[in-house]
């Protein structure tokens, strides 16, 4: 039985600012400085899910470090969600009831008096209610109350660009991530809960219910920690990593879906091997590498992946088939694009949707060699140029999926392929995953980083020998692109670069003259090539630069 506390909800609390840094489904953002005051060791949240009713019932507690003095622990939960109690823990074990006031998508817990830097507070918040019914999972976000073809209860959590806050209470930004995390899910005895982590037992509780008890061993971005619940069958295998261990690989499916998981199971462990040769270990060795069937399209929850193509290789790629299923590939990339090399600030999004499919063209050129890297690069070539991918200034989820940082992100890689050559580039992005090689051999949660767009293009320069921040500058930091200016008089062509707000841009290019590809450097004030009379100059014909074409 939770002991309950009386709540003084109101609409301010004294002289504390209780302006939320965005609105309530929504995350990120500039940190307000009462959440910038505490880092997060540890969460350890336990739910319990009641299907027919479309309610949960939980209680999370709250570990962390205090670094600037604090009165209050500001949480995030969204306002559907009622809190019940907060009950801070004190060193001796001994419980405190603590005053909870409710701002918008905040939860202020007072906690008495003023906290230090260095001292540890320990809180647990009590909540329920019917969370919000996702929209429109995986894009916009909340819990899916589905029914598998059977008509059992599917169920399942998206969160990335509303908040992990739709469902339980948690610092909702995308800078702080626990150590580590206990998840404990209560299902009835039917279903199973396929979470993050390893799972550490189940528990009977002789109602009907049961309780599966996960731990995630490292950290975790709080948007990843996910629910996967239905009537699962588990196909379960092992893979060899690069580092020379084994780690366990678990797919779980539904019931009327086994054979085609047990078909899918074999290219999982490809893909597997193809992430591990060019970028590293898997990084989540410790706990497993999941996958979890879903009614949505997927999601990249940390070890345990949310897959819902549908067995259908072009289920994200516009019904494309490229020979693999393109879903399942993307989503795992994420386990180092995303969940170990994370961004600090969602303006940087790019790194984690831009590389994952920029992967997916190397992956395509493994299987079909350059012709097929050229036609996948070139069906992604759709995009508009008016958000910057990786802008300088602070952003939100919401925000920072308006600018095409998918296909535009994979084409920036692909130019600077062009521009540094593949052994450079593919030693950049192994580097940005580890970099120290050492690291690679680390299963328990040094391998996670927070990373910038500049942290990317300084290990660029150090494999290349180049200075690039020009080419980051024009294709990330800005949206327009550069203009090629070409004229041609009668036997001479003559390029020059018109780049937005003049900036810098030494790109060279490849002209093929009779049959000749030259790759010539394109000055500032123009290069001028001859030709015999008769023939016509083919720019870029391979197209690797990202570039509109003007008139001069």
């Amino acid at each position: 039985m939770k002991k309950k506390i009386g709540l003084w909800v109101g609409l301010a609390l004294m002289c504390t600012p209780l302006l939320a840094q965005v609105a309530i489904y929504n995350s990120g953002g500039p940190l307000m400085p009462e959440q910038a005051a505490y880092d997060v060791t540890f969460y350890d949240l336990a739910v319990q899910i009641f299907p027919n009713t479309e309610r949960i019932d939980g209680r999370v507690t709250v570990r962390a470090n205090v670094v600037q003095p604090m009165n209050y622990l500001v949480l995030d939960l969204d306002t559907l969600l009622q809190v019940t109690s907060a009950i801070e823990i004190t060193p001796q074990g001994k419980p405190i009831p603590r005053m909870v006031t409710r701002e918008l998508g905040k939860i202020w817990i007072a906690l008495g008096n003023t906290r230090q830097h260095g001292e540890k507070v320990n809180v647990q918040v009590n909540y329920g209610g019917k969370p919000r019914v996702a929209p429109r999972p995986p894009w916009d976000c909340g819990i899916t109350w589905a029914k598998t073809p059977s008509g059992a209860p599917w169920i399942s959590s998206t969160c990335q660009t509303s908040g992990a806050d739709v469902w339980w209470p948690v610092k909702d930004h995308v800078s702080d991530e626990p150590d580590s995390m206990a998840i404990h899910i209560r299902v009835p005895d039917n279903l199973v809960a396929a979470c993050n982590g390893k799972l550490k037992r189940t528990e009977n509780h002789g109602d009907g219910t049961r309780s599966f008890h996960w731990y995630v061993s490292t950290p975790i971005n709080t948007y990843c920690v996910a629910l996967n619940i239905a009537p699962y069958k588990v196909i379960e295998g092992k893979h060899k990593s690069v580092a020379g261990d084994v780690f366990p690989v678990f797919f779980y499916v539904l019931p009327e879906d086994y054979e085609k998981g047990q078909k899918l199971f074999s290219e999982i462990q490809d893909h597997i091997s193809f992430y591990e040769k060019y970028l590293g270990p898997y990084p989540f060795r410790a706990d497993k590498y999941g996958v979890a069937e879903t009614s949505h399209l997927g999601m990249e929850h940390q070890s345990i992946i949310a897959y819902g193509a549908k067995f259908n290789n072009g289920s994200m790629t516009g019904g494309k088939d490229w020979g693999f299923d393109a879903l399942h590939h993307h989503e795992f990339g994420h386990e180092w694009w995303g969940n170990m090399v994370t961004n600090a600030d969602w303006k940087d999004m790019w790194i984690h949707e831009g590389i994952c499919t920029y992967m997916q063209a190397l992956y395509v050129e493994d299987l079909k060699g350059m012709t097929g890297y050229h036609e996948f690069m070139n069906s992604s070539r759709r995009f508009g140029n008016t958000l910057a991918i990786a802008p300088k200034k602070t952003t939100s989820s919401v925000d920072v999926y308006k600018a095409p940082i998918y296909n535009k992100g994979a084409w920036a890689l692909h130019v600077l392929r062009y521009l540094m050559g593949k052994d450079a580039l593919l030693r950049s992005l192994r580097r940005m995953c580890y970099p120290d090689p050492a690291m690679e051999k680390v299963t328990d949660g040094r391998q996670c980083r927070f990373v910038t767009t500049d942290d990317f293009r300084l290990i660029c320069e150090k494999e290349s020998g180049m200075s690039l921040e020009w080419f980051f500058d024009v294709y990330l930091r800005q949206p327009a692109l550069p203009k090629l200016i070409s004229k041609i008089d009668q036997n001479e062509i003559t390029l020059r670069w018109d780049t937005p707000n003049n900036l810098p841009f030494p790109m060279p290019v490849d002209v093929k003259i009779n049959g000749k590809i030259q790759r010539v450097d394109v000055t500032a004030a123009g290069v001028t090539l001859k030709f015999a009379a008769g023939d016509k100059p083919e720019i870029d014909p391979e197209k690797w630069i990202l570039f509109d074409f003007a008139k001069p």
